[in-house]
C-alpha cells in the first residue's frame, strides 16, 4: 500500500468516526412526514374547466338519521351556538360512503367540525387523502402553493425556523387575513379538510367565522341591497406574490378573476351567506370606486370585529378539521414565529358549484 493510499484511508476512517460521533451527539429522529414536505413542481397546468358538481349532502337528506355517523362518538360539543362542533370517538378513516355523505351535511349545517384523535386518517398518506377528497368533489390543484412530490392535489402550508412557504403579508400589523379558500375560481371549494402534521408547542391556532351569522347581523334593508350585488374575486395578487420569488416562486396556472354574488345560497341547506373576503375580493361590480371601497371596508370590518360569531380551533396532534368554504371564512394565526418551531399542514380541497345567488335571477357578468 502506498503512502498516499494509507493517508487517504486514515483520513476517510477519521472522517467516518467524526461523522458517527457527531451523529451520537446531535442525533435527531427523522421527520415522519418528510414525504409530505413542500415540493414546487415547475409543471404548468391549463385553465380549469367547468364541471357539474353533485353535493353528497343531498344524499344524506334522504337518510332516516343524518347524524348516524356520530353514533359511536364519545363526546360531541358545540363550540359556539351557531358555528362549530367538536367530536371525539369517531374515526374518519372508517367512515363508509353513507357516513361521508352525512358528514358533508353535518359540516354544511354547522359550518365547521373538529375531529380529535384522527392519527389513522393522517398517517394513511396522500393516496388516501385523494380518495377521501374525491368523494366530496373534483380536487383542486392550487396554482402557487407547495405540495407533496407527485401529489399536486394536496395543498400544503409550511413554516419553520428557516423558511416559510405561506402567503404572508410582512408589511401588516396583524397576521389575521380572513378569507374563503381560492374564492377567485369559477367553482370555489365546498367541504374542505385540513390537518397539521407538525405544530408549534403553543400558537398557530385557526380562527373561523360564520358568514351566515355575519349576514344575519345586518339590517334587512341592507341585506336586500347586498343581494342585488356581485363582486370580483381575483387570484392576481397571490400569483404576483409567488412571481416575486416568495412561497417557492412558482405559478403553475395563470391567475383568474371571476364574479360571484355578494350573498350566496347554500345548495343543500338553503342558508344565505355573505361571500366577500379581504384576501381575494377586489371590487363590487357596477359601483363607483369609492362606493365599492366603502361597502367592502364596512363588510370586512364587520367580519373582523364580530368575535361573537367566531370560533377558534386550538390544534392538538391528530386533529382533523372540516369546514364548508361556502358559508365560512377563516384565518391562520401566525403568532409562533419566535419559537422557531415547525407548522406543517395539509389541505384537501374539493371544488363545489359556482356560487348560487341568494337573489333569484341575479345575472353574474363575465370579465
Amino acid at each position: 500500500m502506498s503512502a498516499v493510499e494509507t493517508v487517504t484511508q486514515v483520513s476517510q476512517t477519521l472522517t467516518a468516526l467524526n461523522l458517527r460521533g457527531g451523529d451520537q451527539e446531535q442525533k435527531t429522529e427523522p421527520y415522519p412526514y418528510a414525504n409530505l414536505l413542500p415540493h414546487f413542481s415547475p409543471e404548468q397546468y391549463p385553465p380549469l374547466t367547468p364541471f357539474k358538481h353533485e353535493d353528497p349532502g343531498f344524499r344524506a337528506l334522504k337518510h332516516a338519521d343524518p347524524l348516524a355517523f356520530l353514533k359511536n362518538a364519545t363526546n360531541v360539543v358545540e363550540l359556539t351556538p351557531n358555528l362549530g362542533t367538536e367530536v371525539h370517538g369517531v374515526n374518519l378513516a372508517a367512515l363508509d360512503s353513507e357516513g361521508r355523505d352525512q358528514l358533508a351535511l353535518g359540516v354544511a349545517r354547522r359550518g365547521l367540525m373538529v375531529f380529535r384523535g384522527q392519527h389513522e386518517f393522517i398517517d394513511r398518506g396522500p393516496d388516501s387523502y385523494l380518495e377521501w377528497g374525491r368523494h366530496f368533489g373534483r380536487l383542486h390543484i392550487h396554482p402557487t402553493s407547495g405540495h407533496p412530490k407527485d401529489y399536486p392535489q394536496v395543498h400544503l402550508v409550511y413554516k419553520d425556523a428557516n423558511s416559510s412557504y405561506n402567503f404572508e403579508r410582512e408589511d401588516s400589523i396583524t397576521s389575521t387575513v380572513w378569507h374563503s379558500d381560492v374564492s377567485y375560481e369559477l367553482q370555489p371549494p365546498g367541504l374542505t379538510t385540513f390537518f397539521l402534521l407538525s405544530q408549534p408547542t403553543t400558537g398557530g391556532d385557526t380562527l373561523f367565522t360564520s358568514q351566515i351569522s355575519t349576514l344575519k347581523k345586518l339590517s334587512p334593508s341592507f341585506v336586500a341591497f347586498l343581494r342585488t350585488l356581485s363582486a370580483v374575486h381575483s387570484g392576481v395578487e397571490q400569483a404576483q406574490f409567488s412571481r416575486s420569488g416568495k412561497r417557492g416562486g412558482i405559478v403553475r396556472r395563470e391567475p383568474v378573476e371571476h364574479v360571484h354574488p355578494v350573498v350566496r345560497r347554500h345548495p343543500v341547506t338553503g342558508e344565505e351567506a355573505l361571500y366577500v373576503n379581504r384576501q381575494f375580493t377586489t371590487r363590487i361590480v357596477g359601483l363607483k370606486r369609492e362606493e365599492s371601497e366603502t361597502i367592502l371596508k364596512f363588510l370586512y370590518d364587520h367580519i373582523d370585529k364580530s368575535a361573537d360569531l367566531q370560533a377558534r380551533v386550538k390544534w392538538q396532534p391528530g386533529t382533523v378539521v372540516l369546514w364548508d368554504n361556502r358559508v365560512t371564512a377563516h384565518s391562520a394565526i401566525v403568532d409562533y414565529g419566535k419559537s422557531n418551531e415547525r407548522r406543517h399542514g395539509a389541505r384537501i380541497t374539493p371544488q363545489a358549484e359556482r356560487p348560487i345567488p341568494a337573489l333569484e335571477g341575479l345575472e353574474l357578468p363575465s370579465l
